[in-house]
């Protein structure tokens, strides 16, 4: 065998392995849904008894409908402002552009424990000045819970947005702009016309990412929720320090055919038209 061949073969190799270290843990989750053991430690027999009390537990499906709820508004509020930030910044010729970068990206890098308490702290100051006084008024109560987490969510997700969007924006030709506005085009016509076309599948890749960065938050959500409000993230574990892991499992499935079935539907989306 030649050197050449050597050196061929080894960027598929190294591909090879890390395709079998990413898959292989899905694929004994996987197996493990259908196992008859409650543990999954040893095969016992094919079964399907772990999606039936899947599907007929309500506490698990309250979780999922409050993670998707919290999903759905914190991906189209933080794709708004995502989208408005990056494209504030891509026009920016100030001379604080540097900070305004900065703050956008800041909940990219700092730890999710630290932003999860920097969070709750200010939830609670707020709570505590505000509270009463909106409870005098509207008589209702304000404390932790859907509202919080969904402002939390919000917070992080917009950041990923305006990354995302800003990205596409940088392969973006301003002639055209300077061209539809010479054509006799207002403000909101070149934007729909002209800007949003160009940047949209930046705007829909953003929103993917941000509604598949809510579904899974753990940390954050711990930290903001409050005492009755369960999503998926903090069912699941809870139900592995109770001793379930089988159901578990066979949600998990579940949930890796649905994301086959996003990623499916986001490259249809993503694809160019010819």
């Amino acid at each position: 065998m030649s050197k050449c061949n050597r050196h061929s073969r080894f960027p598929m190799v190294v591909t090879l392995i890390t395709l079998i270290f990413f898959y292989a843990p899905l694929i004994i989750v996987a197996t493990a849904s259908f196992n008859a053991s409650k543990y999954g430690g040893r095969w016992t027999g094919f079964s399907l008894k772990w999606y039936q009390k899947l599907f007929s537990d309500y506490s698990i499906w309250e979780a999922l409908s409050n993670t998707l709820i919290i999903a759905l508004i914190a991906t189209f509020f933080s794709t708004l402002l995502g989208t408005l930030a990056a494209l504030a910044l891509h026009r920016s010729r100030s001379r604080f552009r540097g900070l305004y970068y900065a703050l956008v990206y800041s909940p990219l890098v700092v730890p999710d424990i630290l932003l999860g308490i920097s969070l709750l702290l200010l939830f609670v100051s707020i709570l505590s000045v505000c509270g009463a006084w909106v409870e005098q008024l509207t008589g209702i109560k304000m404390e932790l819970g859907m509202t919080t987490i969904i402002i939390a969510h919000i917070t992080f997700c917009m950041s990923y947005v305006t990354m995302v969007v800003l990205g596409r924006l940088q392969d973006f030709d301003s002639s055209l702009i300077e061209a539809a506005q010479d054509l006799g085009a207002n403000s909101l016509q070149t934007f729909f016309k002209v800007t949003l076309p160009v940047i949209s599948p930046g705007v829909i890749a953003g929103a993917l990412f941000a509604f598949t960065l809510s579904i899974d938050d753990f940390v954050i959500t711990f930290f903001v929720k409050g005492a009755g409000d369960t999503t998926l993230p903090i069912y699941i574990q809870s139900a592995m320090r109770r001793g379930t892991p089988a159901v578990i499992n066979a949600l998990s499935v579940v949930f890796l055919i649905f994301t086959f079935i996003l990623v499916f539907i986001s490259q249809k989306l993503l694809e160019p038209k010819k």
